[in-house]
């Protein structure tokens, strides 16, 4: 099968909360969700343009692109659909979806129930290994978007792009600012938690940035090989030994020639992941393309800078400065700029660049709300801070926001 070249073609995947109706407590019932679609208890299940797939907690479902779409117009319509089938068959069981990257009262260390079915030894094995009863494991939902690459080359640039723009992703996507109850001191603690969830083996995350690597012989050599030599004495039967133990911010997938991007906290809505991911996609074009900065330039960066940086967006996302004056030059923007203002600079390259029309209209209005109101955290807390509101109120509200694919205003 020939592979798609850069940009020829994009994967999205969308993870979401069944819980329960009322309470809105999680409900450990993807199997029988998943069963009452496919006849039978599946761990993948295709609805024409969509599928949709377990994950490693029992009150997380995943839908998905199914192979790669070729298109952003209508992307948003298709998953929507499938939300609200899923919400249709969910309501059986006196449960529906809940957005956003975390729960925000889940107890993990009482409520995890992993998935039991098919590729269940490979969950116990994580179990084991790391105790996935935290945050880090059981109560994270992300949006991952999967770019293609058809050569070794396309591989190199793509990767060194997205090493440079994946430290700001938090800025645009942060969207769980409450767990166990309470408010968090990161806009993004999801990532907070992610980055520390593998501490037994570190290197399996690194610091999240990806090291500077951009040949497939080099990326086997310093990070798949070294992963598989430190879980070789928590992993004697081998069961962990494949390209998806690898837990970085960007991972590659040469058996499927992508890049999956995987530091984005899931919207409130359907309509707001397609349009961080459209822009993004929009934005790495201009880097492969060299119109920001040389290659050779690109290829230079460390993994220091762009680590320090990522820390801070998980932290204070749109707020977040770029202390650093090297990533500064790079970007094109004063020393001290905030990253929201490097969001609203790169939006507008990709208008000059690219063309007025390079993006959907339905993404230019959901970045209006973005760089207006800032990440789903901030509006998050504006809705409980100032007006008062309970955190399962809010919860509430943004149930009907998927359920509606309307954005949190």
């Amino acid at each position: 099968m020939e592979r798609l070249g850069l940009f020829q073609g994009y994967g999205v995947e969308l993870e979401y909360m069944l819980v329960d109706t009322t309470t809105l407590d999680v409900r450990p019932i993807a199997d029988k969700i998943l069963e009452r679609a496919a006849g039978a208890i599946v761990s993948d299940f295709e609805n024409g343009p969509i599928a949709w797939s377990n994950e490693l907690a029992l009150h997380v479902i995943e839908i998905k692109t199914n192979g790669p779409a070729t298109s952003w117009h209508g992307l948003a319509e298709q998953f929507q659909a499938n939300v609200q089938t899923i919400n249709e068959i969910a309501a059986g069981f006196g449960a529906r979806l809940m957005p956003t990257a975390m729960h925000p009262w889940m107890d993990p260390l009482r409520e995890l129930q992993l998935w039991p079915h098919e590729y269940n030894p490979v969950y116990e094995a994580y179990n084991r290994i790391f105790d996935c009863r935290g945050h880090g494991w059981a109560n994270l939902q992300s949006a991952h978007l999967n770019l293609p690459f058809a050569s070794d080359e396309e591989f190199g640039r793509l990767h060194a792009a997205i090493r440079l723009v994946l430290p700001l992703l938090p800025a645009i996507a942060a969207s769980s600012p409450f767990a166990d109850g309470r408010r968090q001191e990161s806009l993004d603690y999801r990532m907070e938690v992610y980055r520390h969830n593998s501490r037994r083996v570190p290197s399996l995350t690194g610091r999240v940035v990806p090291e500077a690597i951009f040949t497939e012989a080099d990326y086997h050599r310093e990070i798949f090989e070294r992963l598989y030599a430190d879980i070789a004495p928590h992993d004697p039967e081998g069961i962990l030994q494949q390209p998806f133990l690898n837990s970085r911010g960007a991972i590659a997938r040469f058996d499927r020639g992508a890049i999956e991007i995987r530091v984005l906290d899931v919207q409130e809505c359907v309509v707001a992941d397609v349009a961080i991911c459209e822009m993004i996609g929009a934005v790495l074009k201009l880097w492969t393309s060299e119109r920001l900065a040389s290659y050779h330039r690109q290829q230079r960066v460390g993994v220091t800078p762009l680590a320090d940086l990522l820390v801070e967006a998980i932290v204070k996302a749109d707020e977040a400065v770029v202390s650093s004056p090297e990533l500064a030059d790079l970007y094109g923007v004063r020393r001290g700029a905030t990253l929201r203002e490097v969001w609203q600079s790169w939006r507008n390259m990709v208008h000059q660049e690219l063309g007025p029309k390079a993006l959907t209209p339905e993404t230019e209005a959901a970045w209006d709300v973005i760089l207006d109101r800032g990440p789903l955290s901030r509006r998050i807390l504006a809705k409980h801070d100032h007006g008062a509101r309970s955190v399962p109120d809010v919860y509430r509200e943004l149930c009907e926001c998927l359920k509606m694919n309307q954005m949190l205003s």
